[in-house]
């Protein structure tokens, strides 16, 4: 169990897209034109025809059957118990988490009497998972509904917040000194993750009433989400949180990395294969809050999935199918810096935003001998041409297009985007300003979150999704191609036969330049 500093982000992390053209293979309502899946030029960015309103459901139509999933290829289950020597740093929950287990299953395993007290050097018995039943195969969401993609541009959530009778409509929350409406936090906790304000909603409403009803339990106003923690209190805390949860299990579930369910009760459930990615990010949330018949409730059609019907009618006539079309590939990108300008590679694929999060983000740093969150005046410049369209918090988010005779269509929703991280508020680029590649963000710096180091984090995203940097579609920045080792912050960068490898610190090894 390793977890690399040099870019720890625990509560950060948005990005932006080109228009490339939408892709869906299905027919929608009555009234309402098809969505085509793009041809070879879509893929390129030519725009796609689409209409970014939402779905009206005409009296009496019927509801459409989600696109059937082919089954996964699951992780096998382990047949035999394991040993694990225990490292410093790591708890018995991410110890659990890393072996898909129940906590209770690995505390009785070992016999522990104190769980939160490990020792360096503990060897640990890691039992073979013992699943107790099958998860339900019932579509709750699909995948665009998940994601802060082009469905969401035309909702307001604060106009949808004021029109709520209940106790959501008259909340604020201080956050970093700065009084916000319980909007304001809906709108930021949904960009910074790029997860849809519609679920977010329906999830407040469906655990703590918060849309309809005025006066909420005092339990209910402080953890609306129903995560009991001390250190969870308030709006904010518990939506980052569940964003996180979120995106853990639908971006798992997209690199078939889950077989199991591990309930809060101990109770394990092998995962049905057919399910969506959205579905998966329901269902993994639940466990993480409730015992098996509570979950069952949570994950059935009289669930989540009937709170979000009534609040914005059925979910999958949202659905933009296949969210990433086939063939899709990224636009040319450069390094994030100048040329002669030496830097180092200090971090490989890791999370976009926040740990639940695709491992999408490579971090560089500039070379040099001063270590820590120091000043520095070097430049983070453009991996590509477009729009910034949106800044704050030491967050610079890109709208790419490409050819670069093609318009951006200014929305980070749609298409490919970029996210720069962690860019100082000195110097720092406008939102509204078009960029050409190679034109000047702003300075590295730690704004924007936790980080150990002055360095720049980099994350892409399309249609909402974030894109990982170690799977199929690897960052490529000159030419240098990202690659990862299965664990967060190591990986490397390969071109013609030349190899870097990420370290956390300064050394010929890491060191780059363009």
């Amino acid at each position: 169990m390793q977890l690399r500093q040099y870019c720890w982000i625990t509560w950060l992390w948005c990005g932006v897209f080109l228009f490339v053209g939408l892709a869906c293979a299905r027919s929608v309502l009555p009234g309402r034109p098809n969505w085509i899946a793009p041809d070879s030029a879509d893929l390129l960015g030519q725009p796609t025809p689409f209409s970014f309103l939402p779905p009206t459901r005409p009296p009496g139509a019927p509801r459409y059957t989600p696109t059937p999933d082919p089954p996964h290829d699951l992780p096998p289950l382990r047949t035999e118990e394991e040993r694990y020597t225990v490292k410093p740093g790591d708890t018995l929950g991410e110890i659990a988490l890393a072996y898909n287990l129940p906590l209770e299953q690995l505390i009785a395993a070992n016999q522990l009497n104190n769980p939160d007290r490990l020792e360096v050097g503990q060897e640990l018995i890691i039992p073979r998972p013992t699943p107790q039943g099958i998860s339900p195969a019932f579509k709750i969401i699909p995948d665009s509904e998940l994601v802060y993609g082009p469905m969401t541009i035309a909702f307001d959530v604060a106009a949808f917040v004021a029109q709520q009778p209940g106790y959501i409509a008259r909340y604020s929350e201080e956050i970093n000194d700065q009084k916000k409406t319980a909007a304001e936090i809906l709108q930021r906790v949904a960009q910074d993750y790029s997860v849809n304000p519609r679920l977010l909603l329906a999830l407040l409403e469906y655990q703590g009433g918060w849309l309809s009803n005025p006066e909420p339990t005092k339990e209910q106003r402080t953890y609306p989400i129903g995560l009991v923690n001390e250190e969870r209190k308030g709006l904010y805390r518990q939506l980052t949180w569940a964003a996180n949860q979120l995106n853990r299990g639908y971006y798992l579930w997209r690199v078939n990395g889950l077989a199991l369910w591990n309930l809060v009760d101990g109770t394990s459930l092998q995962i049905d294969p057919t399910i969506n990615a959205g579905t998966a990010a329901v269902q993994h949330l639940f466990a993480q809050l409730y015992p098996l018949e509570s979950w069952q409730q949570a994950v059935s059609e009289k669930g989540l999935f009937a709170t979000y019907q009534q609040l914005f009618g059925y979910p999958f006539d949202y659905a933009i199918e296949p969210l990433l079309p086939p063939g899709l590939y990224q636009p040319p990108l450069q390094l994030p810096f100048e040329v002669g300008v030496k830097w180092v590679f200090t971090g490989g694929p890791h999370g976009a935003w926040d740990s639940g999060s695709a491992w999408g983000a490579l971090d560089f740093a500039p070379d040099r001998e001063a270590v820590g969150c120091v000043p520095s005046d070097e430049w983070v410049v453009a991996m590509a041409d477009g729009p910034i369209v949106r800044v704050g918090e030491g967050v610079v988010i890109q709208d790419v297009h490409y050819p670069p005779s093609s318009p951006a269509d200014g929305f980070e929703q749609t298409g490919w985007a970029l996210l720069y991280m962690h860019i100082e508020s000195r110097d720092r680029v406008n939102a509204g300003v078009h960029l050409k590649a190679g034109e000047r963000i702003g300075h590295p710096s730690c704004e924007g979150g936790l980080a150990s180091g002055t360095h720049v984090h980099i994350a892409r995203k399309y249609h909402g999704e974030w894109i990982p940097a170690d799977q199929d579609l690897p960052f490529v920045l000159d030419g240098w191609v990202s690659a990862g080792t299965g664990v967060a912050y190591d990986g490397f960068l390969r071109r013609d036969g030349v190899e870097i490898e990420a370290y956390a610190g300064r050394s010929k090894k890491n060191r780059i330049s363009r």
